[in-house]
Parts: structure tokens; C-alpha cells; sequence
């Protein structure tokens, strides 16, 4: 299923792109066009030649959070009992979850981390490299943001959420 999502994704991101539309202000479009486009594949996929979805949920709210949320991490967004998630290395991701601090089975690369990290501050405005190579910033939903990049840190970029509990 992980082939069928990933190629899924690309076509929802190209079909974004070519729509004009803007994911944070057309959010009620965009998943119409993420179901259209998991409906269609599915379709498309019982005539052969392409990975077939299993489920197809699971497949809609993978491309979502891939393409609109925040990838891997989003599991942990939407988890009301996780408090903060930090990335101290893209192979050691882990989460406070009711106060007590656990190592996820999250893997991600330095580029997704890199990707994460710039749609998460897309929102704010603000921006990290090596001119300016540390950043607080906060999230659409009230979270804070903390990133520091090296050559403050040695070798890989870190990353931590502490999440707006209502």
C-alpha cells in the first residue's frame, strides 16, 4: 500500500498545483480533491498495472497528512494525549505522551525533516538556515516551535513541538 500511497500522492499534489488552490484556505476543496483522486486511483487500480489501495480511508488520510499536514508527525498532532514531539535525529523521533517521554517508531530522512520543518514554519513567516540558524515560531493551532540547525548542533537538525492542549 505504501507504493499506491506515495504514487497518490504525487497526482494530489499535482492536481493542487494545477487547480491554483491553497491548501490552508481551501481546505473543504482540497480533500474533495484528495477523495476524488483516492476514488479515481482505487478505479483505476482493479484494471492492473498499479499498486492497489487496501483501504481506502487509510489511503485518504495518508495523502492528507502527507500533502496538507505534517507528514509522519501527524499521527502525533492529531493524538489528544501527546504533549510534545521532538526530532533529535531523523531515526529518533520521539513524544511526551500523558507526561511520560517514549521513542517512536517513526523513522523519516534528512530531507523530510528539512520539508517538515519548512511547511511548519510556512505559516509563520519565519525561517532557519545559517544566517539565521535557530527559530521559535508558532503553529495555526496555538503549538510552539523550536529548531536549531547545525552548526549550532553537531550533525542533525533538531526539532521540538509542545503542543497547545486545550
Amino acid at each position: 500500500m505504501v507504493d499506491a500511497v506515495h504514487a497518490l500522492e504525487g497526482e494530489v499534489r499535482e492536481l493542487i498545483r494545477r487547480s491554483g488552490l491553497d491548501p490552508a484556505r481551501d481546505e473543504d476543496a482540497v480533500r474533495r480533491l484528495v477523495r476524488d483522486a483516492v476514488t479515481d486511483y482505487d478505479e483505476r487500480s482493479v484494471h492492473g498495472g498499479m499498486p492497489v489501495l487496501a483501504d481506502l480511508e487509510s489511503a485518504s488520510k495518508a495523502v492528507w497528512d502527507s500533502v496538507i499536514g505534517f507528514g509522519p508527525l501527524q499521527q502525533y498532532f492529531d493524538d489528544p494525549r501527546v504533549e510534545e514531539i521532538w526530532v533529535n535525529e531523523p531515526s529518533r523521533v520521539f513524544v511526551a505522551r500523558d507526561g511520560v517521554a517514549e521513542l517512536t517508531t517513526t523513522l523519516l530522512t534528512h530531507e523530510q525533516v528539512r520539508d517538515l520543518v519548512e511547511r511548519m514554519l510556512k505559516s509563520s513567516g519565519r525561517r532557519v538556515d545559517l544566517s539565521s540558524p535557530f527559530v521559535d515560531a508558532v503553529l495555526p493551532d496555538g503549538s510552539r516551535l523550536h529548531v536549531v540547525i547545525p552548526d549550532i548542533t553537531r550533525e542533525h537538525w533538531y526539532v521540538n513541538v509542545r503542543k497547545f492542549v486545550k
